[in-house]
């Protein structure tokens, strides 16, 4: 079975827009997965606490200086 890209690696590659993030952390609320919302999400430890401690905002600068 072929795993499921995360929200991250789909965001990088210009496959989907950022502001879909709610609907990833939507999904993983309403799933019965085992990982955190991170690891759901594909960020690493750093932007996790960026988003949580700075915004949104800061996450996407942070995630768009990875595909410059």
């Amino acid at each position: 079975m072929e795993r499921k890209k995360t929200f991250k690696e789909l965001y990088l590659h210009h496959e989907i827009e950022f502001e879909e993030i709610d609907d990833y952390v939507y999904e993983w609320g309403m799933s019965d997965e085992s990982c955190t919302l991170r690891e759901y999400l594909g960020l690493n430890e750093e932007e996790e606490d960026v988003w949580i401690s700075v915004g949104e905002d800061a996450l996407r600068e942070m995630l768009d200086k990875l595909v410059e």
